[in-house]
Order: structure tokens, then sequence, then C-alpha cells
């Protein structure tokens, strides 16, 4: 299979990324082979490597990239407030942030296992990262939890949304949003 016409590596990269993230996505990681991602891209498995040292270093920048973006989008969304009104806007906007990327919100939790021990350790340290922004959140509200693992839960329930939630449902993504600040208010015992 020779190179698309017209194709460039401006073009290309992100067809590469976008490829292997919905294919990782739909058959996991260890299935998809880099001949099928290539495929999918229409150039010769050869020509990934143009673009990607290897399938390695491809699931890690892909969970790079969830995780910085992920991190920006919360430091330019962080409210100021009472801890409450920043534990609601944690909750609406981890659900909104999430329900837009369920792919690669998918690989970020599903494919950890298949990193090496440095990539995992990159990634372990921006999840962390993530992490303490809620559990100082906890922490300020005065909820009486073991707060680590009070996190872990939240982030587990808020981020469970992608498994169930389905454009056109019972459910619009600002119910499903409220419902879930509900929620995570009477788990951490806060009241407004």
């Amino acid at each position: 299979m020779a190179r698309k016409s017209g194709s460039s590596s401006e073009k290309t990269r992100p067809l590469v990324r976008a490829a292997a993230l919905r294919l990782f996505a739909q058959g996991g990681y260890a299935a998809v082979s880099m001949r099928q991602i290539a495929a999918e891209v229409g150039v010769q498995a050869g020509a990934l490597y143009r673009y990607t040292p290897d399938k390695q270093s491809l699931l890690f920048e892909l969970m790079r990239v969830h995780m910085e973006e992920l991190l920006v989008a919360w430091a330019e969304a962080a409210p100021q407030g009472t801890p409450l009104e920043r534990l609601d806007a944690f909750v609406r906007f981890h659900i909104h942030h999430h329900m837009d990327r369920a792919e690669a919100v998918f690989i970020s939790y599903m494919e950890l296992r298949n990193l090496t021990p440095e990539n995992f350790a990159v990634i372990e340290g921006m999840r962390a990262q993530y992490e303490r922004v809620l559990e100082d959140i906890l922490t300020d509200c005065g909820a009486d939890t073991d707060g680590k693992l009070t996190t872990l839960a939240v982030l587990a329930m808020l981020t469970g949304v992608n498994t169930w939630y389905r454009e056109g449902g019972r459910l619009d993504r600002a119910a499903v949003a409220d419902s879930y600040v509900g929620l995570v208010r009477r788990l951490v015992s806060a009241t407004a």
C-alpha cells in the first residue's frame, strides 16, 4: 500500500493518533498491531515509524496528551469560591470534560497495565496531580472521610459515567452533572 496522494506529516500524524486511539479503545492495545493502524490510516506499516518510534510510544503519547489536556483544562476552569462551590464545579467539569473524550478516557484507565514502568510513572504522576486537586477540595469542604479513599471513589464514580451515558438518553448532560453533584455531596456529607 503506497502513501496516500497529497499526504504529509502534518496531515498524517493526527490521523495515526486518531486511528490508534479508536483501535486501542475498540480492541485493546495488546490486540492491535502497527499494521492495523497503518491500514486504518492508509499507509504502509513501515511508514508509521516516521510518526512514532513504536506502539508503546504511541500509547504513551495518547495517555500523556489526554492527561495534559485534562490538567490544562482544569487549570483554566478552576473556580474561586467556597469549597462546596469548587466541589460542585469539579464534578461538573470532570463529567463534561470526559463525556467528550470517551475513547481517550477508556484507554487512560484500561491500558495503564500496558505501559512500560518508565511511562507508567509519568502518567501516574500526572494522575496524582489531578487527584490532589479533588483531595484538596474535599479537605477544604471538611468532609469527614478518608481523603485519598474518597478521592479515588469519587473519581471512579464520575469517570464511570462514560460507560453508560448516551446522547439522546433519558438524561441530558446537564441533568447527569446535576445529579452527580448531589451524589458527591451526599457521599462526602457536605451540605450547602
